[in-house]
């Protein structure tokens, strides 16, 4: 059954989804402009220490992608996102109730231990059909882009009324929003692959790992988030010496964002109906480049927005265009896995954008900053002309009816085992099975007498 639009599924997925990724990261992001002015209440603070407790979050969780995405491989997507969560609140409140700058450190450790985001890319994965996938990831980068505007402006109003101590409680109470959506809302799956693939090896995870086309990707989205964490090293001080007040900052984050939404959106659709993905991909790239040199060069707040609306084009195409892929080139049964990867890869690039950055911006200034984030861009510019995207397969859906007897496993087994089946998703939820299939050898008529049995 072939659809242009999403279905009911993909949207409840795309939207409960990016409901929890956004509210888990906006607790991230509200820190961002608040830590290094409120952490000075802290006992033994110093401007070391503040930098270890805003990385710490980062390294954690790039440490902890990949054995949660290689859990919710084994052992289900939302038992995984809702452990992550749980984990989440509990270092939240930790770092609430802490006293010292050391136990905020501690705090926000074991908050990136709750390592979910490969967990939620590859459920997202799981029930939508591969031609719709770019359209729900964009759904869920959005909503990320936007929790970080909204962040811009929320993060400092609760820090003056409850100090640093509301903010981490906040956050902790969106965590348990987000177990509340995981249970009630997000859709209940079961995913098996052909048999012959679903086992998770050391030496399937290792051989995933030095896949040369996931390698790409995985490189790309840790040069990504490297750029936009070193960039606001020094934007926000642009702005203010440009005549902006702090307070006055998402004045200009909450159009850009906005409008470079609105571009971003027609370059994802236009690319996977005229199968341009490639073109479209290398010409983001070349916008971050091109940001980044206006960057060097400017002389005003109008070509700094310029910059900054060019970066953000960029930036969202790619957020919502990476994850895609990855599912797409992810082996068979490793999908989970391969979002850890991945997801370690991103939360180790803003990690290394941070230090890094600001030793360049400490050292050199913030010109020396951005011409290295242009070069950093033309890197990645190289290194993405060799990426190849494989051909789409084909992606169906078949209705079943449900019976309390009904053995889910069972029946997801035996159909992965027909000739032609990739992978087998059945939601529980929607009384419905979506297939990955082969189209040169799927074996329809099997599929359809182990699904009419179940009548």
């Amino acid at each position: 059954m072939e659809q242009t639009n999403l279905n009911s599924l993909e949207k409840r997925a795309a939207v409960s989804l990016a409901l929890i990724f956004s509210m888990r990261m906006l607790g991230l992001f509200m820190l961002m402009p608040i830590l290094a002015i409120y952490g000075q209440e802290l006992e033994n603070v110093s401007p070391l220490w503040i930098g270890i407790a805003i990385g710490a979050y980062g390294l954690t969780q790039a440490l902890f992608q990949i054995p949660m995405g290689w859990l919710s491989d084994r052992f289900g997507r939302r038992r995984i996102i809702v452990i992550g969560l749980v984990i989440f609140a509990i270092g939240s409140v930790v770092a609430a109730l802490a006293t010292s700058i050391e136990m905020v450190t501690v705090g926000r450790a074991i908050q990136g231990m709750g390592a979910i985001a490969s967990a939620v890319l590859a459920l997202a994965s799981d029930v939508t059909r591969e031609e719709q996938r770019p359209k729900v990831m964009a759904v869920i980068g959005m909503c990320i882009g936007l929790s970080f505007a909204v962040a811009l402006v929320l993060g400092p109003v609760i820090a003056q009324s409850f100090g640093l101590q509301g903010v981490f409680f906040v956050t902790a109470i969106m965590a348990v929003v987000g177990i509340i959506v995981t249970l009630t809302v997000v859709p209940v799956a079961y995913t098996q692959t052909h048999s012959g693939e679903s086992a998770v090896s050391k030496s399937n995870i290792v051989s995933m790992l030095f896949n040369g086309q996931l390698l790409r990707l995985d490189l790309g989205v840790l040069m990504l988030h490297c750029l936009m964490t070193s960039m606001f090293i020094a934007l926000p001080i642009l702005f203010k010496n440009s005549g902006l007040s702090v307070n006055e900052h998402w004045k200009i984050y909450l159009p850009v964002l906005f409008l470079s939404f609105v571009f971003m959106v027609p370059m994802l659709i236009v690319g996977a109906k005229k199968g341009i993905e490639k073109s479209l991909f290398l010409f983001a790239i070349s916008l971050i480049i091109l940001a980044s040199i206006v960057m060097v060069f400017s002389s005003g707040l109008w070509s700094l927005i310029l910059a900054v609306f060019l970066f953000f084009i960029g930036f969202n195409f790619l957020e919502a265009s990476l994850p895609a892929h990855v599912s797409r080139l992810a082996p068979a049964g490793q999908k989970g896995a391969a979002m850890g990867v991945y997801s370690s890869s991103q939360f180790l690039g803003a990690f290394l954008g941070g230090v890094v950055g600001g030793l360049i911006a400490e050292k050199f200034g913030f010109s020396y900053l951005f011409a290295a984030n242009g070069v950093i861009a033309l890197l990645w510019l190289v290194l993405a002309f060799g990426m190849k995207l494989p051909l789409s397969s084909k992606r169906i859906s078949i209705p079943f009816a449900p019976k309390v007897s009904l053995d889910y496993q069972s029946l997801i087994n035996k159909l992965s085992e027909c000739d032609g089946v990739m992978e087998v998703t059945l939601v529980k939820d929607e009384s419905r099975i979506y297939l990955k299939v082969n189209k040169t050898n799927y074996d329809r008529a099997s599929v359809d007498r182990l699904v009419s049995s179940t009548d």
